[in-house]
């Protein structure tokens, strides 16, 4: 699999999910009065540091190969963990409670240390690529 039809496909399930859990939390939130738990923004996190940990994943088994495409894998997952990173940060550093609130500060951290995890993975299989280049 390509990872440009990863891409497409993760973009495509997170907007799917989004479009499908939008209107339910909008009558949630209105019914409750208030502005949302704060849980959203770290499952953002998670999934995008989950994916980039599967694609470095990829392209660390594809890097040592001739045939391949294991450098621009590799550039992927490293911004796709990035890109966990800074959404994890920014929800941990907007939740005001403790873990176990509810408020996503546990989702936040488990973000965190996937993406750190899928930046390690990334990083070794952008190395490894250009060994072998």
């Amino acid at each position: 699999m390509s990872v440009r039809r990863l891409l497409t496909a993760a973009a495509a399930g997170l907007l799917g999910a989004f479009a499908l859990a939008a209107p339910a939390a909008a009558q949630v939130s209105a019914a409750d009065g208030d502005s949302g738990s704060g849980r959203a923004g770290s499952m953002v996190a998670m999934v995008l540091a989950l994916v980039g940990v599967v694609a470095g994943g990829w392209a660390l088994r594809s890097a040592g190969r001739a045939a391949g495409n294991g450098r621009s894998s590799a550039i992927a997952a490293l911004v796709l963990a990035l890109a966990g990173l800074v959404a994890g940060v920014l929800a941990l550093a907007s939740s005001d409670g403790g873990v176990g609130s509810g408020n996503g500060r546990g989702g936040a951290i488990v973000a965190v240390v996937l993406a750190l995890v899928g930046l390690v993975i990334g990083g070794l299989a952008l190395a490894r690529s250009r060994r072998t280049a």
